[in-house]
């Protein structure tokens, strides 16, 4: 069922986009060298790598230059990449893994392979999923690159880790152990409103709080 849904999903999502994604792919060109895509090696279910499909907001081989994770005055960003970035073109792409299967519409958003490799044996049941476009993690983490920067941590691989990865395991896991198509679609809707809230000054809309699950 979640598989037809997935399938479903991107093929609608990327009908409706493409055209979206085609003026999205000529600035990128326009623009500055490389590919339109981003694709990065990510960790999928089971442990096996794939190639994400992202648009392109940074400069090419941009990880060769710098950490995996990225702050908002980043200077390997681009132009249209900050735009890019600020309303998530990026993950549009992602349709494309969706659809060939190496990930589904929601499930835990896939790691690199440094990061898996610190994955306790709890944590581990994160990969017996596939990894998703949006999650509880996602939403709550939608100003990702801002925690980064305001942590005045110069190592932006440093702050993601002490800032933002145990919160987000936390919520990854707490999906894998509850996760059945109503809360796939509670995530999808929760998602839509959380990139309108917070474009309009609000907060992230939906996601389980740690305190009150205690």
């Amino acid at each position: 069922m979640k598989r037809l849904f997935d399938i479903t999903l991107s093929l609608v999502g990327l009908a409706l986009l493409s055209p979206v994604l085609v003026l999205l792919a000529i600035a990128i060109r326009l623009e500055s060298r490389g590919p339109v895509f981003y694709r990065g090696v990510r960790i999928g279910r089971y442990g096996r790598p794939f190639r994400i499909f992202k648009f392109r907001s940074m400069v090419q081989d941009a990880e060769k230059a710098g950490a995996s994770s990225t702050s908002t005055t980043d200077m390997r960003v681009t132009r249209i990449g900050h735009i890019i970035r600020k309303f998530k073109f990026d993950e549009f792409s992602q349709l494309i893994n969706v659809l060939i299967g190496d990930m589904s519409i929601v499930g835990p958003r896939p790691e690199v392979q440094k990061f898996v490799d610190l994955y306790t044996e709890e944590e581990k049941q994160i990969l017996s999923v596939r990894p998703g476009i949006t999650d509880w993690s996602s939403i709550k983490f939608h100003n990702e690159g801002e925690i980064i920067e305001a942590s005045g941590i110069k190592d932006a691989d440093e702050a993601y880790a002490k800032l933002i990865r145990p919160e987000k395991l936390r919520l990854q896991l707490k999906y894998v152990r509850e996760r059945n198509l109503w809360i796939d679609i509670k995530i999808i809707v929760s998602t839509v409103l959380t990139l309108v809230s917070t474009r309009m000054g609000g907060k992230p809309v939906g996601v389980p709080d740690a305190a009150q699950e205690r």
